[in-house]
């Protein structure tokens, strides 16, 4: 007889990671152009593709109200990817994930359904530098409704020893920034802000394809990403919360389902995670994100993880030959930004786009951050496995040929 752990074991030596055939997945690959803007929006893979037409031409339904054999069927998937999410990120019980709208949405539920009740004039929120718009904003806007103050911090882990105190009450920090690729210490991050009884939110949205995370033994209390991210629909995003945090909050919106009576004076919440998912959901994001994470799971991870080094540090060397270059990201990651000297960013974005190659350029929703760098936007390369070698050498080729232009 196999036990549990012998069939997972088994499933883990049955993975297997081959460029080729992960880059033959998307078929959007299989023009001419060039896509290195990964860290914007994941490109999706057929099986994800399949299943969302599969869903809207043959089993389109509601969920968690009908009981006809299409609504039922797509109720179980719902279930069923809430716990696949839950495992993914090792949280431990599936009620802890909430569907919204993107990390956006989801940070933002954090900072009004469970910030704005709790903060009082003086109390600090720390923001790190690294901030993606979506991270900051959202507290601005709660501490400018309390009275609270957000405090900056460079994600330096001393200079949040310095800074946190009992004023503190959330930490806010990135997985991975969107910008520099730099991936903070969690878990010191952690350990420190529940020594001083705060809250740790971490934004996962560039970090959860790329690293794994296990939000129980990194003691996180919120924890947000954006499926699209995560080679899965836009539009869809995941919150995870500490089921005694979420317990505590009030909800957010009002509408169907996340209720369990109603009447003109009055309501009862629905228990987690309903309670904060008023109205339909993205049905076809989630089926998508379902298929997503089924496709995920047959490639080894490590081993992908390791051809993106290997890629992203042949991007970097070749990048090297340009004598008026300037990187501002870190060596190995899987984002790449910089700028040339005397080229605007914008300028190399446009002429690299009539050739066919799609790069990020500009703030990147992170101007505390450029004002940081002493910049006013970058170039930015993002890589996912599914690019190559080749695609390394068309940028190289397009970049030389614009700076001739330029010349």
């Amino acid at each position: 007889m196999v036990t549990g752990m012998e069939l997972q074991d088994l499933n883990l030596r049955n993975k297997y990671f081959d460029a080729e055939q992960f880059r033959a997945d998307f078929p959007a690959l299989n023009n001419q152009s060039v896509y290195l803007d990964s860290a914007a929006t994941a490109l999706k893979p057929q099986a994800m593709i399949d299943a969302t037409i599969q869903y809207y031409a043959h089993n389109t339904a509601t969920a968690e109200r009908s009981l006809h054999h299409n609504a039922l069927q797509v109720t179980q998937t719902i279930h069923t990817t809430r716990e696949n999410v839950a495992n993914l990120i090792h949280a431990k019980h599936s009620h802890e994930i909430i569907w919204t709208r993107g990390t956006t949405e989801s940070i933002n539920l954090i900072a009004q359904s469970y910030a704005r009740p709790l903060l009082q004039p003086g109390d600090e929120i720390i923001v790190s530098e690294l901030e993606h718009h979506s991270n900051l904003l959202p507290w601005l806007i709660v501490a400018k409704q309390t009275g609270a103050k957000v405090i900056q911090w460079s994600a330096d882990i001393d200079e949040l020893s310095s800074l946190i105190s009992s004023r503190t009450k959330i930490v806010a920090v990135t997985q991975m920034s969107n910008v520099t690729g730099f991936c903070p210490d969690l878990a010191q991050i952690s350990q420190l802000v529940h020594q001083n009884n705060a809250i740790l939110v971490v934004d996962g949205a560039q970090g959860i394809v790329h690293q794994p995370i296990n939000v129980d033994k990194l003691n996180i209390d919120f924890y947000a990403f954006s499926a699209h991210k995560l080679y899965a629909p836009t539009g869809l995003g995941v919150l995870y919360g500490k089921a005694t945090l979420l317990e505590q909050m009030s909800v957010w919106q009002g509408g169907g389902k996340m209720l369990k009576t109603t009447t003109f004076s009055e309501f009862q919440v629905a228990q987690l995670p309903y309670k904060f998912e008023a109205g339909t959901q993205n049905i076809a994001g989630i089926v998508g994100l379902n298929a997503s994470l089924s496709w995920l799971n047959k490639w080894d991870e490590v081993q992908a993880d390791n051809y993106l080094i290997q890629l992203s540090n042949y991007a970097r060397s070749q990048l090297k030959q340009f004598d008026d270059i300037q990187f501002y990201s870190v060596e190995g990651s899987p984002i790449i930004s910089f700028n040339f000297k005397h080229i605007h960013h914008n300028d190399i974005a446009i002429l690299l786009g009539d050739q066919n190659i799609a790069i990020r350029t500009g703030e990147l929703c992170a101007q505390p951050l450029m004002n940081k760098l002493g910049c006013h936007g970058v170039i930015r390369i993002s890589l996912m496995p599914y690019n190559n070698q080749q695609d390394i050498d068309k940028l190289i080729t397009a970049l030389n040929n614009a700076i001739e232009i330029f010349a």
